[in-house]
């Protein structure tokens, strides 16, 4: 065994150069695919962690502009929606729709608390809000049904928007009275949002914001969570029997979808997922291939070995040298070759990735009224890495047996005579 190890030495240290690009054909492999699908896993994480912020079972419904003309009515209308339609979303969809609410804002205005101000819009909720929307409750608590109900003067602020105020003081804001625009608020909750760079609205109930000020029925959006819709074709049809509700209230073509803008988390969620998977299956692609060129230099550099060393075979099957040393000796060598350089390549590979982590572990976009995160954990399952490696020294040998039962097959006659 120890002659075999020897002679691997001696041959590689006679060919240096080809060894090295050989080996370094092997590495290149493996250290793209595990980079490759490290960059792949920071993107879909990132989604992912997007996406679980929010109910993937929610709908949220703004009004339009009509591109069909209708019921003698032309096209271009805009779709002003009102509570008559959140009322037909619970009644009509009982057995789809969960829970159903709205949102209405109100323009920026001053917010203050001594001499301490802030210039924020007011948005009016309801209380399933945070079922649809990353809006976590830090201390106190949420608008609830009775605020709605009784119309109270009760506000939740941000925790950027509790520092300003109330920060210098040193005051708990819970329970404290600010002033917006005259009107009087108590503050019963601090929230925070995850993935916004901009000092959040603060919210109030949705009848307050639309009784005080003289909103009429009107409202800017209708956000509901559904029950029962498990598939992409499921909320197609809901959908589509939505449209035919509101657009009886509002007199627009069911098949116009400018008239009504529905974004479906759900359907939204799986047409990225299947983006996600194509990504996926192309990363691999990319990266199997990559690992081919690899083992097809392996293969190459044993068939030059074995017609250098024709000549070396010949003597030793003249001697006696059983063919099963030679098949052996050559095996050997590849698999040294492979598993060497692959071992490097996985290191090399899984430190890059920690790199990626540790540099854009975290990477968010910052789109103006929110940030969401890019990129997110960049890292590769240590199991697939070594999986990838054991299967290039696996793949890496069968291209060694090829050219060594070929000089397992030479006769030492004609071994003896090749140049």
């Amino acid at each position: 065994m120890i002659d075999i190890w020897q002679e691997i030495y001696g041959s590689i240290k006679r060919n240096k150069l080809r060894t090295f690009l050989t080996g370094f054909a092997v590495a290149w492999g493996i250290f793209m695919l595990i980079v490759l699908l490290g960059a792949g896993n920071g993107l879909i994480h990132a989604f992912e962690e997007n996406s679980s912020q929010r109910a993937l079972n929610s709908i949220r419904v703004f009004g339009g502009w009509t591109t069909k003309p209708y019921d003698g009515l032309k096209e271009g209308r805009y779709i002003q929606m009102d509570n008559r339609d959140l009322e037909d979303t619970e009644s009509f969809f009982t057995d789809r729709v969960d829970e159903a609410g709205a949102t209405l804002s109100q323009a920026a205005t001053d917010i203050s608390y001594g001499s301490e101000y802030v210039n924020l819009s007011l948005e009016g909720v309801y209380p399933n809000c945070t079922e649809v929307e990353p809006i976590r409750v830090c201390n106190g608590r949420f608008i609830n049904q009775t605020d709605i109900r009784e119309r109270r003067k009760v506000m939740v602020i941000h925790e950027k928007t509790a520092e300003v105020l109330f920060g210098k003081a040193h005051t708990d804001p819970i329970g404290k009275f600010v002033n917006s625009g005259g009107v009087a608020y108590q503050v019963v909750g601090v929230y925070r949002d995850e993935g916004n760079s901009q000092p959040s609205n603060v919210i109030i109930p949705f009848s307050t914001l639309q009784t005080i000020y003289n909103k009429g029925n009107y409202l800017n959006s209708i956000i509901f969570t559904t029950k029962g819709l498990e598939t992409v074709e499921e909320n197609e049809r809901f959908e589509q029997d939505y449209r035919t509700v509101i657009g009886a209230n509002h007199r627009f073509d069911p098949t116009d979808e400018g008239a009504l803008w529905l974004w479906n988390r759900f359907t939204s969620y799986m047409q990225a997922m299947g983006a996600m998977g194509i990504l996926r299956t192309a990363i691999w692609v990319v990266g199997i291939f990559t690992l081919l060129s690899g083992i097809v230099g392996v293969s190459n550099i044993m068939l030059i070995t074995v017609r250098e060393r024709t000549h070396e075979f010949g003597i030793r099957k003249a001697l006696g040298a059983k063919p099963r040393s030679i098949l052996w000796l050559i095996i050997v060598e590849s698999v040294v070759i492979t598993t060497a350089f692959g071992y490097i390549g996985m290191v090399a590979g899984i430190g890059a990735t920690e790199w990626m982590n540790a540099a854009f572990g975290s990477q968010t976009m910052d789109a103006g009224m929110f940030e969401t995160k890019m990129f997110s954990n960049p890292t590769v399952d240590i199991g697939i890495a070594i999986q990838a490696t054991v299967t290039l020294i696996v793949a890496g040998t069968l291209a060694g047996l090829f050219p060594a039962r070929k000089a397992v097959r030479i006769r030492p006659i004609e071994a003896l005579r090749a140049d």
